[in-house]
């Protein structure tokens, strides 16, 4: 089951070629399964579509925008007018899917802490150096 269409990426983010649309469909299934994996999905709840929908279009954007000819995703510029130097360092180069600890938070996923618990040893807690 997609979260999301091709005409749900355009809305976000930008037109898309007719390349640029197959490979979008794509993609929306691949986040799709990701998502669907890492979310017990209710379909009745219309909230969790919409959040999944959101999520779903954010990690797609991102993955294209890795091969865009654009800006976006640029965790770093630099650019200097003499000798006409100009450099970008995008965040995601590879175009890999993920998701950000704001939709992780939103999709009630990625919570969990940590803890330790003392064991018994011969029935005591703690250290049995007396016994």
């Amino acid at each position: 089951m997609a979260f999301a269409l091709v005409s749900d990426i355009e809305a976000r983010w930008r037109d898309l070629s007719t390349d640029e649309e197959l490979r979008a469909g794509i993609l929306i299934d691949d986040a799709s399964a990701m998502l669907s994996s890492m979310v017990t999905v209710d379909v009745h709840d219309e909230q969790q579509a919409a959040l999944l929908k959101t999520v779903c279009c954010s990690m797609v954007i991102r993955s294209m925008s890795a091969s865009a000819a654009e800006n976006y995703g640029v965790s770093q510029a630099s650019m200097t007018a003499g000798a006409y130097t100009q450099s970008w360092t995008y965040s995601n180069p590879s175009g890999d899917m993920y998701l950000t600890k704001l939709e992780k938070k939103l999709l009630g996923i990625g919570s969990g802490y940590i803890g330790s618990i003392e064991p018994a040893i011969n029935g005591c807690y703690g250290s049995n150096e007396n016994d």
